[in-house]
């Protein structure tokens, strides 16, 4: 299809779009892959490095695949129909707004205390006689809700940006620094399992687990914040979410490198959670010197915060755009004039509830800090997290091959494989979840 005009810009007016796509115009992939990768990933893909080598390697690659093919999804629905996706989950059915309202509200809840948590592991350990974690949690928390509250679109961008900038550079730098073998590397790609027990759900787990949950249903969203309300930017937006997720390719890629050679060839193992960064950061200041740990610490931050920030800004808009359809259904207005053109003005990031969310993100979660997460909790919020990338698959399915989609932006083959096999993966991945948990004690 040949381009067209036609397209809001930063201040919402009408406006040329480009004819072709190009890299200036890159940004909310940038922002997409920030937020998606956290520290909670970077340990996953260093533990898989440490137990198996290079050996998962092709996985961690495609999972960076099934990750381009859901984000493209998520954005060729906001440009194709100039619809939010949360319009389209409410026009299949009732039941997506009350999945999506108990998500928010539990995972919102309990995310808000591990995002403060892991931001301020690095600062402790970077200023460890300055105060305690819950303190540092609590700043980093105080220094997004602040952040966010204040800035618009463009700051937010801008500040991702460079953030991305330091975690590449820190990534970067200790894949090569520990002189990763190329030749196993290469023989990563080959698709091989682990002989080993439970090695299949563990290669399913690091293709799905790495690169964002909820925050790929924001993509969209962060696409209409950007400026981008229609077709003619379809080829921009295409760009921008390969580069996203190559992004996020090169974080998996390093740190797997990382954990071959410091962890699986010296036989050393690390503890899940962000704490296992605290802990590579001890074995990298013994291997190579106090200027490599704090620089790593530095990557660490930067990887947590900007999933802070990110889920900080994101989901507050998502949440506002929920709110906003929920008062014009109740007000009899035509649903539809929920639009993309509405998150490109920025009236959204102003609204009352967006900033309600940011509140609900930053203060409740506190007092997790303090007493520690519900066991019920920890359990629910495990279920909803898994539960919720094989409801974007599937219902990005339906949406993208009906009529409520433009039939030349509908699904083809590809799209239909890749979200199909996205939606049976997370199945998978879910259902191991909800097998794994301690249902006897919840009750």
């Amino acid at each position: 299809m040949a381009e067209t005009k036609g397209g809001p810009t930063e201040s919402g007016d009408v406006a040329s779009v480009p004819r072709k796509s190009s890299w200036k115009y890159i940004g909310p992939g940038i922002v997409v892959a920030a937020t998606g990768v956290g520290a909670g990933d970077l340990v996953a893909t260093l533990i898989a490095g440490s137990n198996f080598g290079y050996t998962l390697l092709w996985a961690a690659v495609i999972g960076c695949v099934v990750k381009i093919s859901l984000a493209e999804a998520a954005g060729r629905w906001h440009l194709s129909t100039g619809r939010t996706l949360f319009d389209g989950w409410a026009s299949l059915g009732r039941w997506t707004t009350w999945f999506f309202v108990v998500y928010v509200v539990v995972w919102g809840f309990a995310y808000g205390a591990a995002a403060m948590s892991s931001s301020g592991l690095p600062l402790q350990a970077l200023f460890p006689d300055v105060m305690d974690l819950k303190w540092w949690a609590i700043l980093t928390g105080l220094v997004g809700l602040v952040f966010v509250w204040f800035n618009k679109y463009d700051v937010f961008e801008k500040v991702m940006t460079v953030l991305v900038g330091v975690m590449f550079v820190v990534t970067v730098y200790l894949a090569i620094r520990v002189t990763p073998n190329l030749g196993d590397a290469f023989a990563g790609l080959l698709p091989v399992v682990p002989d080993e027990k439970d090695s299949i759900l563990n290669t399913l787990g690091l293709i799905g687990g790495v690169g964002g949950t909820i925050t790929l249903a924001a993509y969209g969203y962060w696409v209409n914040a950007k400026g981008w309300t229609n077709t003619g930017w379809m080829k921009v937006m295409r760009l921008d979410n390969r580069v996203a997720y190559i992004t996020t390719g090169v974080f998996v890629i390093a740190m797997l490198f990382v954990g071959a050679e410091m962890l699986h060839s010296s036989n050393v193992a690390i503890t899940s959670g962000e704490k296992g960064l605290v802990q590579l950061s001890d074995i990298l200041e013994k291997e190579y010197g106090n200027a490599t740990a704090k620089l790593f610490l530095v990557g660490f931050f930067a990887t947590s915060f900007t999933s802070l920030i990110g889920v900080w800004h994101g989901v507050s808009l998502m949440f506002a755009d929920f709110v906003e359809r929920y008062r014009k259904t109740r007000a009899g207005a035509d649903s539809t004039a929920l639009t993309g053109q509405e998150v490109a003005s920025g009236a959204r990031e102003k609204s009352v509830p967006f900033r309600a969310y940011l509140l609900w993100l930053t203060f409740p979660p506190m007092i997790l800090l303090f007493e520690g997460q519900p066991f019920r909790l920890i359990i629910i919020y495990g279920v909803l997290g898994a539960a919720f990338m094989p409801f974007l698959s599937l219902t990005l399915i339906w949406l993208l091959n009906s009529g409520r989609t433009p039939r030349e932006w509908r699904n083809g083959w590809l799209s239909n494989g890749m979200l199909a096999i996205a939606g049976l993966l997370f199945l998978v991945l879910t259902v191991k979840q909800i097998t794994d948990q301690d249902w006897g004690s919840f009750f």
